[in-house]
């Protein structure tokens, strides 16, 4: 009779990288072989490490087959991450003192198919003598060198495959695609293949970026996600898909804390919605946004503003200019404020920031401050829009009130806009500067709002140190969308003069 137990899935494995633990669904399959693909130092020794530090933290022989490196270097590495390959066993196939033994030439000059099938069998021989559940061979240059052709070559990693699935091993191979062109035989022989990639961008910090090629049975998250190598391994970035993130809220409006504002903006915010404030440099779109952090603040909720263009001090010396209590909010930990180094930051990184904002610390609202800095955290700007829908797609059905900042090209006249966002806005906030009487004034008007009625109206607002002021509605403006807006109507429902120069 069956057992129906045979049928049942075996139970995954873990990786040593929850990321890509994520990327997998769970991880493994245990008893396969598996690839690691990429260049010399795109981090493929690290993670397969990571692999066998969770065998052994479990209790598990582990084996690390070095080819190519020492056990000498292994431990150097092991060091600077903070661990210990204790309950590790590192076999060098080829010892170092052999090599440079006059009394080994005569071995080292052997013909390469006898070089080859020793090599082999020496790897055998410590499988059986320790008998391992995971195993590490670094890396497949060497066996290639000595099979001289694709054929033997083949017929070697099938020999490994066919040795290894009758015992209870899990095998990780490294390859760092020597050979001149890619071995896709070799991807066919795998169970699974993971491909790692270093990028060198025109300036900052190079990018890296994984993906995984092939898993038999497996359905998990295609396409790159990128990755850091920092003291503790590899910190994988799985890509992310709005679509698995949902959670019930309540679809209430958001006040900003100033009745004039929500009335333009129809009542205001609603929860689960972005708002896309644009205009010129100076004209007044950070500190629009940061009142709506102090507002939450006041409510006991949590903001997160990511700065890409504006470090604390300065964000803390005009909120003080404009008598909002910044300061105070942060010593709380009702905001937050985190700057981000567009030249240091992978985009995937920065989601990753933004999801533990959100997931961890339980922030309501998101502020992200300038998108132009997010612009250029990009390596490829192609994808920022998708990128960015995802996100807002992610935080929108987590109740989450996304703010989003865009500074345009230009402070008068004919404005550009870096990119082209606001299709993707709920609502769009424009501001603008206007002439009257020989000064300079700031105009609001609400462009585009998907749910609920808003003002069509343009209205006056000012910066002082009472914070954001909005005027009545003005009827007397031409031009305002041309980006040189011109004021015709009288004095009377304008901002006096001395809060306008307040600011």
């Amino acid at each position: 009779m069956d057992n129906p137990a045979d049928d049942r899935d075996p139970e995954t494995i873990s990786t040593g990288s929850p990321g890509l633990d994520n990327i997998l669904g769970g991880g493994l399959d245990p008893e396969r072989m598996y690839l690691y693909e990429g260049r010399p130092g795109s981090g493929k020794t690290t993670l397969a490490l990571q692999f066998l530090l969770e065998g052994a933290a479990k209790g598990e022989p582990t084996l690390y087959i070095a080819l190519s490196e020492t056990e000498r270097e292994l431990t150097l590495v092991a060091k600077r991450h903070g661990w210990s390959l204790n309950g590790v066993t590192v076999f060098e196939l080829v010892p170092p003192e052999t090599v440079l033994d006059p009394g080994q030439e005569l071995t080292l000059l052997q013909p390469a198919d006898m070089e080859l099938n020793e090599t082999t069998q020496l790897i055998f021989d410590t499988v059986e003598k320790l008998n391992p559940t995971r195993v590490v061979i670094d890396s497949l240059s060497e066996l290639r060198l000595l099979a001289q052709s694709p054929l033997r070559y083949r017929r070697q990693i099938l020999a490994l495959k066919h040795f290894f699935s009758g015992r209870n091993t899990t095998v990780i191979l490294l390859d760092d695609l020597s050979a001149q062109h890619n071995d896709l035989q070799l991807h066919s022989i795998a169970h699974g293949v993971v491909l790692l990639e270093q990028l060198a961008i025109d300036y900052g910090a190079a990018r890296r970026r994984l993906r995984v090629v092939k898993m038999r049975g497996i359905d998990f998250k295609g396409g790159f996600h990128d990755f850091t190598i920092a003291r503790g391994g590899l910190k994988i970035f799985p890509r992310l898909i709005a679509a698995e993130h949902h959670k019930d809220f309540e679809g209430d409006l958001v006040p900003s804390g100033n009745c004039e504002l929500d009335t333009l903006l129809g009542g205001g915010l609603e929860r689960g919605t972005n708002a896309l404030l644009i205009g010129a440099a100076g004209v007044g779109k950070s500190s629009l946004a940061l009142t709506y952090a102090i507002a939450a603040a006041g409510r006991g909720e949590r903001t997160f503003i990511f700065a890409f263009d504006e470090g604390r001090g300065t964000m803390g010396a005009r909120a003080r200019t404009l008598g909002l209590p910044l300061q105070a909010a942060m010593e709380k930990g009702l905001i937050t404020v985190e700057q981000v180094d567009p030249a240091e930051l992978s985009p995937g990184e920065f989601t990753d920031r933004v999801r533990n904002a959100v997931e961890v610390e339980d922030a309501r609202i998101v502020i992200i401050d300038s998108l132009n800095g997010y612009l250029n955290a990009m390596p490829d700007e192609r994808f920022l829009v998708l990128q960015m829908h995802e996100l807002l797609s992610y935080l929108s059905q987590l109740g989450v009130m996304t703010i989003l900042v865009l500074a345009q090209h230009g402070l008068v006249g004919p404005m550009e806009t870096p990119l082209d966002i606001s299709y993707l806005a709920d609502a769009v906030v424009m501001l603008r500067y206007f002439e009257y009487d020989g000064t300079v004034r700031r105009a609001l008007s609400v462009v585009k709002k998907r749910s609920g009625k808003h003002e069509h109206t343009i209205r006056e607002f000012s910066l002082s140190g009472h914070g954001v002021g909005v005027g009545p509605p003005l009827k007397g403006f031409s031009g305002i969308f041309s980006g040189t807006p011109t004021y015709h109507g009288e004095a009377k429902p304008l901002l006096p003069t001395e809060a306008v120069n307040a600011d």
